[in-house]
């Protein structure tokens, strides 16, 4: 299996997207990440659901999970609203990696090993296309454990 055999179209979103409009994308769709592209459509980093969900727990929840018991239902309904006027580009961390790549010739080894190193649940498949990337499609970790899996004995 090589990667652009596993490759498949995935939901992207640019840095400008709204946040709201990105945490619904992953909601409807149930992804654990989106793949967010810049304004020529090459990747430019992976913002993961829990990232998303992150932004919108009060930071002295984090800092103290035992005061998510004291908020009513009331105030956690409207915690989506901390997602408001925001977009993708400030809802990545500010070190965040580029997102792991891969060649449409890589083998499965190959693309599960960039996984692996970057802990990323996607990998995105690349075309040269001259001096510049062409995107592919993606790698999820679901669908390479799954053709992992059919390929077993």
């Amino acid at each position: 299996m090589l990667a652009r055999d596993l490759a498949v179209e995935y939901e992207t979103v640019g840095l400008d997207t709204g946040a709201t409009e990105a945490a619904r994308l992953m909601a409807e769709h149930r992804l654990p990440a989106l793949l967010v592209v810049d304004e020529a459509g090459a990747p430019r980093a992976i913002l993961p659901a829990s990232q998303m969900i992150k932004l919108l727990v009060p930071s002295y929840v984090i800092d103290d999970p035992a005061l998510a018991a004291v908020i009513d239902e009331r105030h956690a309904d409207r915690l989506c609203q901390a997602l408001e006027g925001r977009t993708v580009r400030d809802c990545l961390t500010p070190s965040v990696p580029a997102p792991p790549a891969a060649a449409p010739d890589a083998t499965a080894l190959e693309v599960a090993a960039l996984m692996a190193q970057a802990r990323s649940p996607l990998v995105a498949v690349l075309a040269d296309a001259g001096a510049e990337k062409r995107l592919l499609g993606v790698v999820t970790a679901s669908h390479l454990l799954e053709r992992l899996l059919t390929a077993a004995p």
